[in-house]
């Protein structure tokens, strides 16, 4: 859990929850509805990291850190081009909610396809910016980053998280996160190191 100070200062610099710099180093989250774990399930998995390096190559988005976790995901991001960050954002949303529920509608294998279609289908009916499913919960608390020692907190909070969260004894050992670039290796998502 990230300290108290930690969201007292950067609730002050995000001047609540937006990219007011178009040029700033933003921490974000994004969170299924419910807090419903979907990405227990590699094709599920692939899907996000597939799109996160779609918009780093085509849309210009600069990830220096990251980690998926089983219902949300953590980013340290920023952005090159003309694309406005929350615009780059939308897009992956969109894109990863439709190929998700469509993923998950035809898995054979998924044992709570029904369950989590209703859930998904109630929330997207009951807010109108959806057609039908809501996926992702509307914000990603934008937090604009300060100086390079709070950088350095938050990808420790990052890469930290799947160890919090009980799924590893060690950050090294979790593949969905970009400590295996700042280990030395190859990581699944173009990152860009501070």
């Amino acid at each position: 859990m990230l300290p108290y100070f930690f969201f007292h200062r950067f609730d002050i610099m995000s001047n609540k929850y937006k990219f007011y710099n178009p040029d700033g180093t933003y921490f974000v989250t994004l969170t299924v509805v419910g807090w419903i774990d979907v990405f227990t399930r590699d094709v599920y998995r692939k899907i996000f990291i597939d799109s996160v390096n779609y918009c780093i190559k085509k849309k210009g988005l600069i990830v220096h850190a990251w980690v998926l976790m089983t219902n949300h995901a953590h980013m340290i991001i920023s952005r090159t081009g003309d694309m406005p960050m929350h615009s780059i954002l939308r897009d992956m949303k969109k894109y990863t909610s439709v190929e998700i529920i469509h993923a998950i509608e035809n898995n054979p294998s998924e044992s709570r396809r029904n369950w989590m279609l209703d859930f998904f289908e109630s929330r997207g009916k009951a807010n109108s910016n959806n057609v039908k499913f809501q996926f992702w919960q509307q914000d990603n608390h934008p937090l604009e980053m300060g100086g390079s020692r709070s950088i350095k907190n938050t990808m420790d909070y990052i890469h930290k998280n799947p160890v919090e969260h009980g799924f590893t004894n060690s950050e090294y050992h979790y593949d969905w996160s970009s400590i295996c670039d700042y280990s030395g290796e190859k990581g699944l998502i173009e990152v860009e190191m501070i």
